[in-house]
């Protein structure tokens, strides 16, 4: 799995019309899945998130995760992420689990980010187009692979 987390100052996203999930403070967490991946995958970067301190103190020391400021998590399924620009100008998508494998993974990492955070995640709709708004605070934006644990 592969994710983009971003921390925001607000985030939405909206799925014909209808807002569908929105956070304030926190992490906005775009997730792609290839054929590879399995639970253990979701359950890492489940913990990695909610742990990664990227908010201020008091002080002003980045020392505090997502957690410690009771923010909130926004998470929306892209297998973009899993994109080759190798050849030619066209993105080839094959190394992105197909739908049948990835969203119970979507699913599961839904409930696994839930448990780590110890409250519900906002999320996008797996497979639907989206509309995605935010405010990104910094900015901060990282890469995480589960396959790159080192």
């Amino acid at each position: 799995m592969r994710v983009v987390v971003q921390r925001v100052s607000s985030a939405s996203v909206t799925i014909a019309g209808r807002v569908a999930g929105r956070i304030g403070r926190g992490l906005l967490v775009f997730v792609g899945i290839e054929a590879a991946d399995a639970s253990a995958d979701g359950e890492w970067l489940a913990q990695k998130i909610v742990r990664l301190r990227l908010f201020d103190d008091p002080e002003g020391h980045v020392h505090l995760s997502v957690a410690d400021i009771s923010g909130g998590i926004l998470l929306i399924s892209q297998f973009t992420l899993h994109a080759s620009t190798a050849k030619g100008t066209r993105p080839s998508f094959t190394a992105a689990a197909r739908p049948e494998l990835a969203k119970p993974l979507y699913e599961q990492f839904i409930a696994q980010l839930t448990a780590a955070l110890d409250r519900p995640v906002q999320t996008g709709e797996f497979g639907a187009m989206m509309e995605v708004a935010l405010v990104n605070d910094g900015p901060v934006t990282l890469v995480i692979d589960s396959k790159q644990r080192e």
